[in-house]
């Protein structure tokens, strides 16, 4: 057993209580012996647990002190006060019945409390990482279902006209939707199957006018649903190409998706 353990395991609370098996009692001793930090706090504990009996002991009348000693043929006048023995550590132990018995009892009562304690305390914890789970489930449930009435309004809208723009060379794969509202000249983006931006990096929305780009605005990596972009009138065509965070004035990363109205 390791020392760790051995201190971590609860066993030398037992060996203080006189509570353990020939074998524990052995090998509490054999550690103890060669290992001053089990030692020490075998030491500590015995020091704490009678101080603990001391504070706490409850002194018997003089009939009942009378009577023990009268059923073990001693008088008042010659007893004598319980003495508690000290001894080395790898040395046999003694100690005196008075003391064991408020020791284990003490003992009892501090790892009954120590227990109680700790399942209480589990149990808030696991109650409170419960709620806090619940209480983000609700609210990305209800930014997804926020995000689902915002898009279907954007798409929904008569107004609309849907645009797709297609990968090229740089992302075969690559898809995104411009909606572009003719009536307001609003602008909006589903960059949902671009291709996830790398660090660094951000995709830009252009807007082809009269042959030339025209930024529309920088998507937000961080979403994956309909974003509104800049506005502006009538357009050719749409575009996106992979930029440094934060964008140009003018395309100069890849083109990775395109489409003409």
């Amino acid at each position: 057993m390791e020392i760790n353990e051995i201190i971590s395991s609860g066993l030398l609370e037992l060996y203080v209580m006189g509570e353990t098996s020939a074998e524990e009692t052995l090998l509490v001793q054999t550690m103890a012996a060669n290992h001053k930090e089990v030692a020490s706090e075998l030491s500590a504990i015995e020091i704490a647990m009678e101080s603990y009996a001391q504070a706490h002991a409850i002194k018997p009348s003089i009939a009942v002190k009378e009577n023990i000693f009268a059923k073990i043929n001693i008088t008042t006048s010659d007893a004598i006060e319980p003495q508690v023995k000290v001894v080395p550590m790898n040395s046999a132990k003694v100690i005196s019945p008075f003391w064991k018995n408020a020791a284990a009892a003490a003992a009892v009562l501090f790892i009954g409390s120590s227990i109680f304690t700790g399942i209480m305390y589990n149990k808030y914890n696991s109650v409170s990482k419960d709620l806090a789970n619940v209480q983000q489930q609700l609210a990305q449930a209800k930014q997804e279902n926020d995000d689902m009435a915002y898009n279907m309004k954007v798409v929904q809208n008569k107004n609309t006209d849907y645009v797709k723009l297609a990968g090229l060379p740089a992302a075969p794969d690559a898809v995104a939707k411009v909606y572009w509202i003719k009536n307001t000249d609003e602008v909006y983006i589903d960059p949902s199957n671009l291709p996830t931006a790398p660090d660094g990096m951000q995709y830009q929305l252009w807007a082809i006018v009269d042959g030339k780009p025209v930024d529309a605005g920088m998507i937000d990596k961080k979403k994956t649903s309909i974003q509104k972009m800049k506005s502006f009138g009538r357009a050719e065509a749409f575009a996106v190409t992979l930029e440094t965070t934060g964008g140009n004035t003018t395309p100069k990363g890849d083109m990775y998706v395109m489409g003409k109205l």
